[in-house]
């Protein structure tokens, strides 16, 4: 893409005279906006826009490089129409759309010709943080025009940007590799093994290097192929002469560099070129595209993560980055920004409903103050408390690290936290046993199950793992084992959290086992939710999340306190958002047929909001016809991948002289149950904002809510009232979170899919936490291979919350 937007700058400042006095502004793909029209004859111009400068260095001479590129007047914007929109006068059409994707390329035009950018961030070196591996993070800033009520706003936000490191590419590597200042560990003579060559060739492919020992053109950038298998001074080519030579003699004897790493790998460069690694440095300023491993994502929270008033100070400092007064492209356009001050708003704390634990518990009910949303398990039974036949303990730790009276232990702390609330449980387990991770896992687990049964006469209830650190690849066979393959559940826990741990770890685990085994932890007060609760007209609530090539379409509870759900997974054939078997998947799971239905979908883009009305709500409707009933449906878009957030005032007192502290909780940010409904909402649609939990570290962010179709005539107050219930019924822990349960569940279905495939096949697919499996051809795995391998959850799991 900067390719491109280098092309658009030399046909706009020495190609095409009339945009070099008033620019136009590009997006970097196919579209150019102009301030006026360019008036072709025929509604189209082609144009020849070299490129580089001519060259005349004897063999290699050659002038500039030339493009072809045709601009075709397509269509006339009319500012008219955001007025008429923003009045509440004009239809979210595409015209609209196209129009704010005008104003969005024109203010960010300036500040993608002067920094690295990845969509709608760009970032600055300003503030960096290097957390190793041959990362640096740049502090970048997010800037998005949005329609509001009577007006557009420009929204800004802090974001992060992860860069490789600059340098020498020899460094770059060995820091990757854990390996600074051992530049021999990338020698194959030496034993470089082939694994971690893969690995660190998936980290750099696509990199663009410089070759300072080229003296023609030594600041030319060029992209990273592939990396070779064999060391420069066994890697051999032909020259011109055609006399096969290596590349470290090639240096010493035709360029006269003598290499200091000779034993060291080499970079394939997208020209074909073999270079040696301690001859290419790094430009700074290199978006890293790949994925992240855990620790950098740890890394790039704990950067991205501010104190509110830290992020609104850092938001206030970028407009000096951002410079909208000074931008010719915003002054082209007729455009001005009041960037003085940020937007005053008005807000409600809506109440947090009341909740109701076993009515035998010393304290079965909770009545949370306005604004706070966290609560605890102290002398509270479980709603409906499960039961615990046999279980059996498997432990991947060596017994070393966790000796026989430890192990013992923790069993105790396991069976006193499933007594404290409620939960029946034998004293012992059936089996316990030390495994070892490099075996076969689930044959490890079925044969401790056949002891189970030879023990007690019956299978186990539950089986608890315990995992190493770094046992993500045992945490995958184990689940594909419980969920999938044998239908028994299973519970992991890490050993350096539950050796030695407190009540409250076990505490935290008893939430998920009391659900996993078909018990209910806690549920809203049934007069606070009475939508949910009235005999006469049962609801259904359904969430559904979608990660890569899955489709999640429910959870869904039929369950009148909406505190028990049950789900369903498909592949998803194509990457469209639109879930393509909805119908289907409805039809199999609807079980008892309400009359009336509320689907939380998660995040959608504004433009596929149609799509989502026209094809998803007649997939629920043909499935309802189905089975011959006909309920009235709500549909609501939940999002979290947007970029507001709100900053509380500061604690001060009112006209009235009441106190405003409580405007704050306690991480400084605003209190659980804020909700904005006026000033930055849709002029034209109903869409709200709710901040439904209390903050942890940094600043908190809201889900927004679009109500994209409504039968079941939800007042405002109502439906937001309903969606911060739901988020008090999440069975994991005991705080409200950011979006209403089943939409959270969705989202933990998906991102347990890779356990529905072999182990084997799902390290190959999903990659583990070792390295990645790839081919030096790039191969990628087909979305037929991903719904060949898939297999359904357990029959004896399905109707169960194995996945809370």
């Amino acid at each position: 893409m900067a390719r491109n937007y280098q092309i658009i700058d030399a046909l706009q400042t020495q190609v095409e005279g009339r945009l070099s006095a008033q620019p136009g502004a590009y997006d970097g793909r196919k579209n150019l906006f102009t301030s006026f029209d360019l008036e072709f004859e025929s509604g189209a111009r082609e144009y020849v826009v070299p490129m580089g400068t001519p060259s005349s260095t004897g063999e290699r001479s050659r002038g500039p490089e030339e493009f072809k590129v045709r601009l075709t007047h397509v269509a006339s914007i009319n500012p008219e129409l955001l007025k008429r929109f923003v009045r509440g006068e004009q239809n979210h059409d595409d015209m609209v759309l196209t129009a704010i994707m005008a104003l969005n390329v024109v203010i960010r035009m300036g500040p993608s010709q002067r920094y690295p950018f990845r969509g709608r961030s760009f970032f600055t070196d300003r503030e960096t943080r290097d957390i190793g591996g041959g990362i640096v993070l740049w502090r970048g800033y997010f800037q998005s025009v949005r329609p509001a009520i009577d007006r557009m706003l420009v929204n800004i936000d802090i974001s992060t940007g992860p860069m490789y490191k600059p340098g020498t590419l020899i460094n770059l590597a060995l820091e990757f590799l854990r390996m600074a200042g051992e530049p021999n560990a990338l020698a194959p003579r030496r034993g470089f093994p082939e694994r971690e060559r893969m690995r660190l060739q998936q980290f750099v492919s696509g990199l663009k290097v410089t070759t300072p020992h080229n003296e023609h053109n030594p600041g030319r950038q060029r992209l990273v192929k592939k990396l070779s298998r064999e060391s420069a001074r066994d890697l051999s080519f032909e020259v011109a002469d055609g006399q096969s030579i290596t590349v470290a003699q090639y240096f010493q004897e035709r360029l006269n560099r003598p290499l200091r790493f000779p034993d060291v790998i080499c970079v394939e460069l997208s020209t074909g070129a073999l270079i040696p690694l301690e001859l290419c440095d790094v430009p700074p300023g290199q978006i890293i595209r790949k994925q992240m491993t855990p620790d950098a994502i740890k890394s790039i929270l704990g950067f991205s993560s501010m104190h509110p008033r830290e992020r609104h100070r850092s938001i206030r400092d970028g407009l000096s980055v951002l410079e909208y007064g000074q931008s010719e492209y915003i002054r082209q356009f007729g455009m001005t920004i009041d960037d003085d001050e940020l937007l005053d708003i008005d807000a409600r704390v809506i109440k947090a409903p009341r909740l109701k634990y076993n009515p035998e518990s010393k304290q079965p009910n909770v009545v949370l103050k306005t604004g706070n949303s966290t609560w605890n398990l102290i002398d509270k039974l479980m709603y409906k408390p499960a039961t615990i036949d046999n279980w059996v303990v498997l432990i991947y730790e060596r017994q070393g690290r966790c000796r026989r009276e430890v192990a013992n232990e923790m069993v105790a702390n396991l069976v006193k936290g499933c007594e404290a609330v409620g939960i029946s449980i034998n004293h012992q387990p059936a089996v316990m046993r030390w495994e070892s991770g490099q075996a076969n896992i689930g044959r490890q687990l079925r044969a401790a199950c056949e002891e189970c049964q030879r023990f007690s006469k019956s299978l186990p209830t539950l089986i608890v793992v315990v995992l190493p650190d770094g046992g993500n690849d045992i945490y995958t066979a184990v689940k594909h084992f419980g969920d999938v393959s044998d239908g028994i559940a299973t519970q992991c826990m890490k050993s350096s959290k539950c050796l030695r741990a407190k009540a409250q770890y076990f505490a935290n685990i008893t939430l998920k086992i009391n659900m996993k085994l078909g018990g209910i932890n806690v549920v809203p007060e049934p007069q606070d939710v009475s939508f949910l609760t009235d005999p006469a007209n049962p609801m259904m609530v359904m969430g559904r999340s979608r990660q890569m090539t899955y489709d999640y379409a429910y959870p869904y509870s039929g369950c009148q306190h909406a505190a028990k759900y049950v789900s369903r997974m498909s592949v998803q054939k194509t990457l469209r958002e639109v879930i393509e078997d909805l119908e289907g998947m409805c039809v199999g799971e609807m079980g008892k047929l309400p009359k009336r239905i509320l689907f939380y979908r998660d995040g959608v883009s504004e433009g596929e909001f149609k799509t989502i009305i026209t094809e998803e709500l007649k997939a629920i409707r043909s499935a309802c016809a189905k089975l011959d009933f006909d309920p009235t449906i709500t549909l609501v878009v939940v999002g979290k991948k947007h970029k507001v957030v709100f900053f509380p005032r500061q604690a001060n007192a009112d006209q009235g002289g009441n106190s405003t502290a409580g405007l704050i909780d306690r991480s400084g940010n605003c209190p659980a149950g804020m909700v904005v409904d006026t000033k930055i909402t849709s002029p034209v649609e109903f869409d709200y904002y709710l901040l439904s939990h209390n903050g942890i570290l940094g600043t908190s962010k809201p889900a927004h809510y679009n109500v994209l179709f409504d039968e079941n005539k939800f007042t405002a107050d109502g439906l937001q009232s309903l969606s911060f219930a739901l988020c008090h019924v999440y069975a994991r822990c005991t705080r409200s979170v950011s979006v209403p349960a089943p939409v959270y569940y969705a989202h933990n279905v998906c991102t347990r899919a890779k356990n529905h495939y072999e182990p084997q096949q799902s390290r190959t697919m999903f990659g583990s936490e070792i390295a990645t499996e790839t081919t030096d051809t790039g191969g990628t795995t087909s979305a037929n291979e991903y719904e060949r391998g898939f297999r359904q959850t357990h029959e004896r799991m399905a109707k169960t919350m194995y996945f809370c």
